[in-house]
């Protein structure tokens, strides 16, 4: 038994598990259409899409035929009739299904990159940064074309911009990713390159200008986005001030916190602070810093520390500071907790474990927060 176990591959065991994990969703959805598929897959995850993917109140599906809705009236109508309905955005249900392919996916990255060699040096963490901003602003590109009349081409049609929407965004930009990760090993190894990060840095850089310079260029060409700077300028420097503070104080007060993560630490309080900041003005200071519209919270999570701060803290204050700033504050405890968390003998024992699971923490609040502050810099 233990000849076999040594035998055994962890990457054929993943890719099986992937496999049965798929055949089986596929074979449920077939023999029971209604109650695997309708009420759960498309309710609660590529319903979701569809309606994101029209710029749609909601979605609704009966007798397998799909219809989008404008209104709200109109899905409350359809689901009082007993019509399934599906809304853009997240569910507690979506995000925990979420959760759990993001753990399996975590799992099959960690044996890929002990394939590869790489993974032991914190620099990569940094390298693939800008691949998180990039997944950001490609994911308002998506939005920018929800605002856009149908008259007007911006060359991402549906069923292809759902390859844009979260979370099938993510499978994109880690395609993206693995391709740019792959060629920059090549030029490492060939000695074009001193290391393979300083160029996977360098492909993230590029496909970040180039989105943001599209999200320009439609700002600049079409009267439907337009171009408020301060957002860009207050929530990068919020939050930044906001991150080299909490990790100073850190460092004076409790260094051995920091001696873990060390300067990803400051990676993760920036990371999770653009998504609170960004949150927080275009939530309750939106006006404040001239910004002619506001946003509410569309993750479950948010919306329900927002109803709490409405709940707990009087109106009196809440006129005067708003109510999305218990989220951002959430996210700095998060953040510092993580750090206590991870103590070096993490990084000594399983490096590329300890660097994987930093990247995920970074991604979910960066990914996120970067689509916020661009969508309201871009006036989406």
């Amino acid at each position: 038994m233990a000849a076999i176990a040594d035998r055994t591959d962890p990457v054929r065991t993943w890719l099986a598990a992937a496999v049965v994990g798929v055949v089986a969703i596929a074979g449920a959805s077939l023999a029971f259409p209604k109650a695997v598929y309708t009420n759960f897959v498309w309710q609660y995850f590529w319903g979701p899409i569809d309606a994101d993917a029209h710029n749609a109140v909601c979605a609704i599906r009966a007798n397998g035929m799909v219809e989008r809705l404008g209104t709200a009236d109109a899905c409350q109508v359809a689901a009082s009739r007993g019509f399934t309905v599906a809304e853009p955005g997240y569910t507690f249900v979506s995000e925990a299904g979420y959760a759990l392919v993001l753990l399996f996916m975590l799992a099959g990255i960690l044996l890929l990159v002990r394939r590869l060699g790489i993974g032991t040096d914190r620099r990569v963490v940094f390298a693939l940064i800008p691949f998180v901003l990039f997944g950001g602003a490609l994911r308002t590109v998506e939005d920018a074309a929800d605002v856009m009349p149908a008259s007007v081409a911006v060359g991402i049609d549906y069923p292809a911009s759902a390859l844009i929407i979260s979370p099938v965004i993510y499978v994109t930009v880690f395609v993206v990713t693995l391709a740019a990760l792959l060629v920059s090993l090549r030029l490492a190894r060939r000695g074009i390159v001193g290391r393979y990060e300083d160029a996977l840095a360098g492909f993230g850089s590029l496909a970040l200008a180039v989105t943001v310079g599209y999200l320009g260029y439609l700002a600049a060409t079409t009267e439907y986005l337009d171009f408020y700077p301060q957002m860009l300028v207050a929530t990068l420097g919020i939050a930044s001030a906001i991150a080299v503070g909490v990790y100073l104080a850190i460092d004076r007060l409790a260094p051995a916190l920091n001696a873990g993560t060390g300067t990803i630490g400051l990676a993760i309080l920036w990371a999770q602070g653009i998504d609170g900041v960004a949150n927080v003005i275009a939530s309750d200071w939106w006006n404040a810093i001239g910004l002619p519209f506001e946003y509410t919270a569309k993750h479950p999570v948010n919306a329900l520390i927002v109803g709490f701060t409405e709940l707990v803290v009087p109106h009196s204050v809440i006129l005067v500071i708003g109510d999305s700033w218990p989220f951002l504050v959430v996210k700095i405890a998060l953040s510092v907790g993580v750090i206590w968390l991870f103590e070096e003998a993490i990084f000594e024992d399983s490096p590329r474990y300890a660097y994987l699971l930093m990247l995920a923490i970074i991604v979910v609040g960066l990914g996120p927060g970067t689509r916020d502050m661009l969508r309201a810099t871009f006036g989406i």
